[in-house]
């Protein structure tokens, strides 16, 4: 069995008792969440997260992008137009976990082999230090002219060998 095979067997498996039609495009938790795309951190797992209750967006170390970026930058303008106001449409969660492949990129050797043999340039992305890539991360939003200062992010870490999440920064408006 493929794969795909399987994932359109459990499909109509979640398909037939699907009664979630009625969900609003928006948040239910009004949380948006950026993480990794290791499948030991699945929000819907970890975190507990329904469908319908958060915004997820996954990249490689959880790592605020240019991408991440654009997309929150059209997540609040989308909301600020939905809610005619200037406030909060969600709050971001960056989370980044231990034992992550992101951390190879800051590795030198790995980083140049990697370059050379597929042009993609990690430096970006590298994970030296958890803690102070995610406050790293959390001041690039603050920063980017492109997202909207109303929102309210943290920064977390999350534990693959426990299970547990730790709060590295507290949540706050981009504009405090």
């Amino acid at each position: 069995m493929t794969a795909t095979t399987e994932v359109y067997k459990r499909n109509a498996e979640f398909a037939e008792t699907f009664k979630a039609d009625d969900l609003p495009p928006f948040p239910k938790m009004g949380a948006a969440i950026l993480t990794c795309l290791d499948p030991r951190v699945d929000p819907a797992h970890v975190l507990g997260v329904g469908l319908g209750d958060a915004v997820v967006i996954r990249n490689t170390g959880g790592r605020v992008t240019d991408s991440v970026i654009d997309d929150l930058a059209a997540l609040g303008h989308l909301a600020q137009l939905a809610s005619g106001k200037d406030e909060p449409p969600f709050e971001l969660l960056v989370i980044q976990h231990s034992d992550c492949g992101a951390e190879l990129f800051a590795k030198p050797d790995f980083r140049e082999g990697l370059l050379a043999k597929t042009g993609v340039d990690v430096s970006e992305i590298a994970i030296t230090d958890h803690d102070e890539d995610l406050r790293r991360d959390l001041e690039r939003l603050r920063k980017d002219p492109r997202v909207p200062k109303y929102i309210t992010a943290s920064a977390h870490m999350y534990h693959v060998e426990s299970g547990k999440l730790r709060q590295v920064e507290g949540p706050a408006r981009l504009d405090a």
